[in-house]
């Protein structure tokens, strides 16, 4: 079983137990998934990016992730294709002789 594979089991187990499955519909799980983005970003609110806690960026992001994650499973996305996929995407969008050090859109590039 991949990392992957494991924490979606895991995921889908806990969800269960619960009977949250329920709850877990595209737009619930994008608006949670929004909802902790949003306290992700108050770990650096009125801070030096250095100066922000650790420990509330670790938990905010598992957050984050664990949202994503179930999301991408709602759909029956693989999210290593996925990731890869726009990895490739933005590739192609900000080439290295273009983008390298710089912070513009690609259509500004």
């Amino acid at each position: 079983m991949s990392d992957l594979e494991e924490i979606l089991a895991e995921l889908r187990q806990f969800n269960l137990e619960r009977d949250w499955d329920q709850f877990h519909n595209g737009k619930d799980l994008a608006i949670g998934l929004s909802v902790e983005a949003s306290e992700l970003l108050e770990a650096f609110l009125w801070r030096k990016p250095e100066d922000a806690n650790p420990d509330k960026i670790r938990e905010e992001l598992a957050d984050v992730l664990n949202y994503a994650f179930q999301m991408a499973d709602k759909y029956n996305l693989d999210i290593k294709e996925i990731m890869l996929e726009k990895i490739r995407k933005n590739a192609a969008k900000y080439p290295v002789e273009k983008a390298k050090g710089s912070a513009k859109k690609y259509n500004e590039l």
